[in-house]
């Protein structure tokens, strides 16, 4: 009865299943799950223990060596008063003919903020100091100013008659240059490009604008070298009122002062590319759509035999020792083949108190059990297993031959 092996008749009870164990995933991956949780402590540790020391670059407020609290704390002792802003409505109120703005990141500004500060600008009276601009912002902010690109940071000379400059002597400039069609801006600091580093321009409102090309001699590790210190309190320190401007990405004046949502903080760049992307896979799913043609049949290069795949999946229960696959297997091919001998309609063939009941009153053999054998447990070993396969085969030819000699 090798024929009942068949693969559509295998159902798979869990006793002998071949699936891995709990245990045995949790072998298998609990090396993986220490090494993340081990990353995942490791994180949490060092973002505590660094969560105290880390602060914002060129923040008043921030004794680290990229902050700037040395050069407010000698402002202070000058007698100027520093405020720190974040929001381009706070820097705008703030602008006044008694105070300096000065504007840390002006790259990060949208246009919506360059054009506020730009209007504050011409109406404060005061001096507004704009550090490293580039293309993003200096035309907006200072449009007589051109960026001609970076340079590196070096100590340089003044070379030029503003009296900041001259007092402070050789600084650490660089960063960006710049040159300026004004003709009163005192043009200071030049690099060896010959554009200049430090530009100072007298408004119409009585303030000027001083646009500096790079941020370090700011810093508190390098305040202390040539004559850093000297030139950036004098440029801040111009008016009795400091206003440090932050700009800040939780800023809602960047977008009109209305709520944000997350495709107002997504750059447009990044809109057209996807656009692009969705354009190029419908291209490529259409192009792949036209190579791959019609459908067209092929025939096998050989074909297998029901019974040598009947045998090879034996082969695979005895190798997994699945018994139990195997007798289940037997049980339901013999249930399928009795059911209509003996009348029982195909939805109740597989019903434990349907089926043996027939089948005992067509035996009419108080000695044969058709319960055990077609609904009873997995055959301990190989031997039961092959007397539970003779059993349900002679089981099937009494019936068949009862029906026989009872059909007229």
């Amino acid at each position: 009865m090798t024929d009942t092996l068949s693969p559509a008749q295998a159902p798979a009870p869990a006793t002998t299943s071949t699936s891995p164990t709990a245990g045995q995933l949790w072998n298998r991956s609990r090396s993986l799950l220490a090494a993340l949780v081990f990353l995942l402590l490791f994180g949490v540790v060092y973002a505590i223990a660094r969560s105290g020391e880390n602060h914002a670059a060129l923040d008043p407020r921030s004794p680290d060596p990229s902050g700037s609290r040395a050069v407010a704390q000698l402002l202070h002792d000058q007698g100027v008063t520093t405020t720190i802003v974040t929001t381009t409505d706070e820097a705008v109120a703030a602008a006044k003919p008694d105070t300096t703005l000065l504007v840390t990141l002006p790259d990060l500004l949208t246009e919506r903020q360059q054009s506020a500060v730009r209007a504050a600008m011409e109406r404060s009276g005061g001096r507004v100091v704009l550090l490293s601009p580039t293309d993003a912002s200096v035309e907006k902010l200072a449009p007589a100013v051109r960026y001609t690109g970076p340079v590196p940071v070096h100590v340089l000379a003044p070379d030029c008659g503003l009296p900041t400059a001259r007092d402070a002597g050789d600084a650490e400039l660089g960063g960006g240059a710049y040159s300026t069609s004004a003709r009163d801006a005192d043009r200071c600091y030049p690099d060896t490009s010959g554009d200049f580093t430090l530009l100072r321009l007298p408004r119409a409102d009585g303030g000027d604008t001083v646009v500096l090309g790079t941020h370090t001699l700011l810093q508190n590790e390098n305040l202390a070298e040539q004559g850093n210190a000297s030139l950036a309190m004098q440029i801040l320190g111009a008016h009795p009122k400091l206003v440090w401007y932050l700009p800040s990405l939780t800023d809602a004046s960047a977008f009109g002062g209305g709520r944000q949502n997350f495709l107002d903080l997504v750059p447009d760049g990044w809109s057209w590319a996807v656009l692009q992307l969705f354009i190029a896979a419908v291209l490529a799913a259409l192009w792949r759509a036209r190579r791959l043609g019609p459908i067209v049949t092929e025939r096998l290069p050989a074909t297998v035999r029901a019974a040598e795949a009947t045998e090879g999946r034996a082969r695979l229960y005895r190798r997994g020792n699945a018994r139990g696959r195997a007798a289940e297997a037997l049980r339901t091919a013999a249930r399928d083949r009795l059911a209509p001998l003996v009348g029982v309609p195909p939805s109740q063939s597989h019903d434990p108190d349907v089926l043996p009941a027939a089948v005992a009153a067509r035996l009419d053999d108080p000695a044969t059990d058709p319960r055990t054998l077609l609904h009873g447990p997995p055959p301990p070993n190989d031997a039961a297993l092959l007397r539970l396969a003779d059993d349900l085969d002679a089981l099937e030819r009494r019936v068949l031959l009862n029906e026989r000699k009872a059909t007229p």
